[in-house]
């Protein structure tokens, strides 16, 4: 473990015991330093002004005395309203908290307090979002940050002035001095205190920017390290594949590539052939075929003598892509093994025995592929589906397991070429842009609630005619309770609703052989109706599932919504997607207009990052981009494009970062490893 106090656990914080560490643990806060850097999302300006300069409905703080006990009333399931009257000067005015009966301790006669919240001129009335502290009331600006069901604003509030108090003393910079005195940034422990109490909306604003400087300058010089140990490309094993072998497997196939693979193929073949190491980004359209362009890389190399590992982020894609390709490969002579998290004791330790005599050819797994046990006799290429899922570190666990293998990223969700460079580093990168020939576009379209009746319709019909369907609700982390229950209602309401149809349902909460059995079910036609949440994103591919219906749509990002609409649309005949959704606000409608008008994902990935860029933080996981907590990278491209060339400068000067200055930028790359670990 790294022999710094700022990377201790939670657990050193004077009062945090296992339980409060382990609510922490799922806001992906684990020790001190996570903590210091937790930063708001938001904040509310606390401004103060005489009772006649507010205007009605304006957001303000005011100070008084408490003048008249609290008064609970109650109305409705676990409604209630807390009243009070408040002295302010000469004036009197009712504060009214909803559906916050306990802040009733907060409130004695006689006792100045502090509320924020929306005021009513013509009732001269405040309704009340909370009671400010003293450390807050004095800074002008209080701090709002995500949070979940496990941990609320206060606790967390409290935690973190706690951190600050006892270890900001602690922290040295990450930033190089030259650096932040060049573009004007702050050092580590002033950027902690402006995020976390600035004084004024303009100390908020610089200390972000400095927040993001510095998010990005980590990631990019994880990237420039990542080239640098991978020796830009320059070192590598030229693959003499077998070309005769290469073509009984397209011989083998039920059809032929489009000229997009082909191409793909090719770009593949000469970097593989190449005496470089390959490093290659594939983006390709949902539905594209590109697991048949992997497995040709993946054939190629081991008719060439290597081992070749896939590695994928789930177990449900993992055990999609065994199967197709053992289904490909095995009549060729071709020995492919599964490794997951599930995989039994007996057949894991005999896996690990066959990685490591060569008996096995191929290795298809999660994140399980990168444990120490895992060790190769000869790793020649690498693929990483879906590889935004995976951590830097993650990644390079897996490329140390051969001697400078050839390396093959995949994605389903493209991003611009532009922004793929300056996040991706050096990769090259190659397209599939469209669908192989025989599938028919997928019908979308955006439906109100109002007209379900007509969805029904066409649900029966597609039914009658021995289609199967999927039945989509939204599952967001931080309510997962409550989205599991919808889930549960759906299932309910649809099986009542098509009683001679059998409805199931899948979750992401199900044990893993659960899932797979469904799974296995659904794909075997027993199953007419899957209701489901987006566990079913990627890897599931059922021809005759040709109808999907996703409700509450809005809640999903551009990018979400195309990846489930991709889970259809996978054999010859018409596919029809339902995105139903009653959106209230304007970027919601947008959202629906755009994803229903077309299935091009790379069109729609252009507007979900313009989308993206103006707020909107759903489907965050599924934009094909790494995830930041501070710093949007198409807002703040031209920072990230600074931060990467400044983070290329230091490793080319410094490779290994053995200059004392760099000390803390080590430790927190050494950190990050061990969180990416621990995911």
């Amino acid at each position: 473990m790294i022999n710094n106090a700022l990377f201790a656990p939670v657990t050193d914080l004077k009062g945090v015991g296992t339980k409060t560490a382990a609510n922490l643990g799922s806001l992906g806060i684990y020790s001190i330093y996570d903590l210091l850097f937790y930063f708001p999302f938001r904040y509310d300006e606390l401004q103060t002004l005489p009772l006649d300069q507010i205007m009605d409905g304006q957001k303000v703080l005011l100070k008084g005395v408490v003048a008249t006990e609290a008064f609970v009333s109650r109305f409705g399931y676990k409604k209630s309203r807390l009243s009070f009257k408040m002295r302010i000067d000469h004036d009197i005015i009712m504060v009214n908290f909803f559906n916050q009966p306990w802040l009733r301790k907060k409130v004695e006669i006689g006792k100045e307090v502090a509320v924020y919240g929306k005021y009513n001129v013509a009732r001269q009335s405040l309704s009340g979002f909370k009671f400010v502290a003293a450390k807050e009331n004095d800074s002008g600006m209080a701090p709002i940050y995500p949070v979940n069901k496990h941990i609320r604003q206060k606790k967390l509030v409290d935690l973190i002035n706690l951190a600050i108090n006892d270890f900001l003393n602690k922290v040295t910079d990450v930033v190089p001095e030259a650096v932040r005195r060049k573009y004007r940034l702050l050092s580590d422990q002033e950027i902690i205190q402006k995020m976390h109490h600035p004084k004024n909306p303009n100390e908020a604003k610089l200390a972000k920017r400095s927040a993001i400087f510095r998010e990005f300058f980590i990631f990019e010089t994880e990237i420039a390290l990542l080239s640098s140990a991978n020796s830009h490309h320059s070192k590598g094993f030229a693959k003499h594949y077998d070309l005769s072998e290469v073509a009984k497997l397209t011989k083998s196939l039920p059809f032929e590539l489009s000229n997009d693979q082909k191409q793909v193929v090719n770009e593949i073949f000469a970097d593989m052939h190449s005496e470089r190491q390959m490093q290659r980004l594939l983006q390709g359209e949902v539905g594209s075929g590109k697991t048949v362009v992997a497995v040709y890389a993946l054939f190629a190399a081991v008719t060439a003598g290597y081992q070749a590992a896939l590695m994928v982020p789930t177990e449900i894609l993992a055990t999609q892509h065994f199967k197709k390709i053992d289904e490909l490969l095995r009549p060729l002579g071709v020995r492919i093994a599964l490794l997951t998290g599930n995989t039994k004791t007996m057949e894991r330790r005999e896996i690990y025995r066959e990685i490591t005599d060569g008996t096995i050819n191929i290795i298809i797994g999660t994140h399980a592929l990168i444990q120490k046990k895992v060790i190769f006799k000869k790793l020649g290429l690498i693929i990483i589906d879906e590889q935004h899922r995976f951590g830097v570190g993650q990644r390079q666990a897996l490329i140390n397991k051969g001697d400078h293998p050839d390396i093959l990223a995949m994605t389903a969700t493209p991003i611009p070429r532009t922004l793929a460079l300056t996040v991706y580093g050096e990769m090259s990168i190659s397209e599939i842009r469209h669908l192989p020939s025989g599938r028919k576009t997928i019908i979308s379209s955006w439906k109100t609630s109002n007209q379900m009746k007509g969805v029904y319709a066409l649900m029966h019909k597609q039914l009658a005619q021995g289609f199967q369907i999927y039945a989509v609700t939204p599952l967001i982390t931080e309510s997962e309770a409550v989205d599991l229950k919808n889930a549960e209602q759906l299932h309910t309401k649809l099986s009542h609703d098509f009683p001679d149809q059998k409805v199931v349902l899948l979750h992401g909460q199900m044990p893993g052989p659960k899932k797979d059995e469904i799974m296995a079910d659904f794909s075997a036609g027993k199953i007419d109706i899957l209701v489901t949440t987006s566990v079913i994103e990627v890897g599931v591919d059922v021809a005759n599932a040709n109808m999907m219906i996703i409700y509450n749509a809005d809640r999903f990002g551009i990018s979400q919504l195309h990846q489930l609409r991709g889970r259809i649309g996978r054999g010859h005949t018409q596919s029809y997607c339902i995105f139903m959704a009653d959106p209230k606000t304007e970027a919601g409608k947008a959202r629906m207009k755009i994803v229903a008008s077309t299935t091009d994902g790379f069109k729609l990935a252009e507007e979900d990052l313009k989308m993206r860029g103006e707020g909107d933080l759903f489907g965050k996981a599924q934009s094909g981009l790494p995830e930041f907590r501070v710093g949007n990278v198409v807002n703040d491209y031209n920072t990230l494009v600074v931060a990467q060339k400044v983070a290329q400068k230091l490793v080319q000067d410094d490779p290994e970062l053995q200059d004392k200055s760099h000390n803390s930028l080590k430790q927190v790359l050494e950190y990050k490893q061990l969180e990416q670990e621990r995911a």
